[in-house]
């Protein structure tokens, strides 16, 4: 049974590097790419950077391939969730350019459509931009630059009805 290891991709490589070779599966989020926002947004000023390095130890782990037991099931491999935001907050276009620069183009991501306000957000006081849900054009966008920067045919892209 392969390990998975699911984060917010804020993770010491420290603690990446203890786990080579124990978990079999990572499933990171890359959220931002914009330090201003991660800040903003997060209060991480280095969430970027911190996540893309704790990325880069992932993928040396890893790689780009996918290890399938004969009956499918994934038991080697990285995955990176990306979730789209409002207004382009989250950086899509820029991160996918990242993961296929500095990785790989056939590094796996998953695109997440179902971001929803809740709670203070969703009164739109603190986060104004963040008080809606995203548009087709913002959901339409995030996929072409999935395909403009990624290869391969294992990337997820949630269904979605706007």
């Amino acid at each position: 049974m392969p390990i998975v290891y699911n984060s917010n991709g804020y993770d010491s490589v420290h603690t990446l590097e203890l786990l080579d070779g124990i978990v079999d599966i990572y499933m990171p989020d890359l959220k931002y790419a914009d330090p201003d926002e991660a800040c903003r947004l997060s209060e991480i000023d280095d969430y970027p950077t911190h996540a893309r390095t704790a990325l880069t130890e992932m993928y040396r782990q890893v790689g780009d391939t996918w290890q399938l037991a004969a009956d499918g099931a994934l038991q080697r491999g990285l995955l990176i969730r990306m979730l789209v935001l409002p207004e382009y907050l989250a950086g899509i276009e820029t991160n996918l350019q990242w993961v296929a620069e500095h990785l790989s183009p056939k590094v796996a991501v998953s695109l997440l459509a179902q971001y929803r306000p809740a709670h203070r957000v969703a009164r739109g006081h603190d986060y104004p931009e963040l008080s809606r849900r995203i548009s087709g054009d913002e959901w339409k966008s995030a996929v072409e630059a999935l395909l403009r920067h990624m290869e391969g045919d294992r990337h997820h892209v949630q269904g979605v009805l706007f």
